[in-house]
């Protein structure tokens, strides 16, 4: 049995590998609880041939040949604070945790974010352009120094890693005021001056060139980060007529004009549009523009209000239209490893993806015991995934979260471009379950279990079957060939 470890220290939690052989195949297998109580074992149990209709008790029946939707990836946001904390590894330190991280044969994060310019987890705010001008637009020089190394390595190991960029603000020549059409100095709030729209397109076009220059291709963008939030250290209001306008009539036409083909996913920010009344449904509005519709190629989703529901509303009305789960954190005022591991990935990672989302990025890959480095005004009580000492910034002081576990689950068993497929099932109370083909043919499945009892439940593929046995308070994940 090759037993794939990945973590070096689990705390309390505890990750499960078990590779079961049988007379039909193998099933591999692993589970996250966080009592503490499970550990490393071997299981074996049979595939037996599969007798549609037939299974009693608990079942999950996948319908292989109907699918859903196809899923991109799992990962999180390399931010400027992620970057700095690896750089401050020593180089085989932070090989092992990228190789841990990205690497196919190990966690396989195949999906991570970035932000356009700094933000809230940078070492400053600036953009790309911060001289009045846009023939002024490079690369600010932390990205040189600190990002790039990072991501051409990420893509060394992984050339598959898709990425998805995202700015926290313009740059503050191109701003005005909130409620006055003035000058707007501060990176904090304001608006987009539409007398810089064309200029702010050729800003993500060149962005997008700039980085493909680089060797790293960016396979999309969203307009902007969390556009209802004017609170952040660096932050910019655009609400859904102006974010329709500029996608309509400059960004699109911008990206379309130069050959651009990175895909363009609106809105970004909250299911509750952060309660504002005239911002309900946003992307809702932007995308009834049949003009504006054509350049979009789907919605990207934060978790910090409202529920994952809103994605129902959503595919309902434009079922041709991606959704991505593109942010979400926790940190002091929530952390509970117990609650967070189940809640968290029921509802980030099996509640999109039942709703025909397409994948799924976390916030911060790493900070370090003290939220940092971060900037005023942005967060400072978030956790990473990761959380590395600011004193020795070892591997071996790497403290792996509940987020880290929840990528990992998905990202191990589910490969970039698998489909999502329909499935019968009769799951226990407080079960839940979504099963995938990968490109491949390999079969999974993730489960979660919120009881706290052993669920045993009958899988089913096409051809075979096997009973998958879940543990009190954990999620699982299953990949097996037929």
């Amino acid at each position: 049995m090759k037993k794939i470890l990945m973590g070096a220290r689990l705390a309390c939690a505890t990750l499960v590998a078990l590779l079961a052989v049988g007379c039909g195949g193998e099933v591999e297998n692993y589970q996250t609880t966080g009592t503490g109580e499970v550990q490393w074992r071997f299981a074996s149990f049979d595939l037996k041939h599969t007798r549609k209709g037939t299974a009693e008790g608990n079942y999950f029946q996948m319908q292989t040949d109907e699918k859903l939707q196809p899923v991109y990836g799992f990962g999180a946001a390399i931010t400027g604070s992620t970057c700095y904390n690896l750089l401050k590894m020593s180089e085989e330190d932070r090989e092992r945790i990228l190789h841990e991280c990205f690497s196919p044969d190990e966690m396989g994060m195949n999906f991570i974010r970035i932000s356009i310019g700094a933000s809230d987890f940078s070492l400053d705010e600036y953009t790309c352009c911060d001289r009045e001008g846009i023939e002024f637009f490079e690369l600010h020089e932390y990205d040189r120094r600190d990002l790039l190394p990072i991501l051409k390595r990420i893509l060394e190991i992984n050339p598959a890693i898709r990425i998805v960029g995202s700015p926290w603000s313009c740059p503050k020549w191109m701003k005005i005021g909130d409620y006055d059409d003035k000058p707007f100095d501060s990176w904090t709030a304001g608006r987009l001056n539409p007398r810089y729209y064309d200029d702010y397109a050729e800003y993500f076009v060149r962005w997008v060139g700039e980085m493909e220059a680089e060797g790293i291709p960016i396979y999309a963008i969203t307009v902007q980060n969390e556009p209802l939030n004017r609170g952040n250290s660096m932050s910019l209001y655009m609400g859904w007529e102006q974010q329709r306008d500029f996608i309509r009539d400059h960004l699109g036409p911008e990206f379309e004009r130069n050959g651009i083909e990175t895909k363009i996913w609106a809105f970004d920010h909250n299911y509750n549009y952060d309660n504002i009344a005239d911002q309900q449904g946003y992307p809702l509005h932007i995308l009834a523009d049949k003009e504006a519709a054509k350049y979009i190629d789907g919605s990207a989703w934060h978790n910090y209000g409202g529920r994952v529901t809103e994605l129902d509303r959503i595919h309902e009305a434009y079922p041709d239209k991606e959704i991505f789960f593109t942010e979400a954190s926790i940190g002091t005022w929530n952390y509970d490893f117990n609650k967070c591991l189940l809640t968290d990935f029921s509802s980030i990672f099996i509640g999109t993806l039942k709703r025909y989302g397409r994948g799924v990025t976390l916030w911060n890959l790493i900070l370090d015991d003290e939220g940092a480095p971060n900037r005023p005004g942005g967060c400072r009580t978030c956790f990473g995934a990761i959380e590395i000492s600011s004193e020795s910034y070892s591997y071996d002081s790497l403290d792996r979260k509940s987020h880290y576990y929840n990528i990992a689950h998905c990202s191990k068993v589910i490969k970039a471009d698998a489909w999502r497929v329909a499935s019968t099932e009769s799951l226990p109370e407080g079960v839940e379950m979504v099963g995938f083909v990968n490109p491949d043919s390999s079969l999974a499945v993730v489960a979660a279990n919120h009881t706290n009892e052993v669920q045993q439940v009958v899988v089913q593929g096409a051809k075979r079957e096997f009973t998958l046995t879940l543990q009190p308070r954990a999620i699982a994940s299953a990949r097996w060939t037929e």
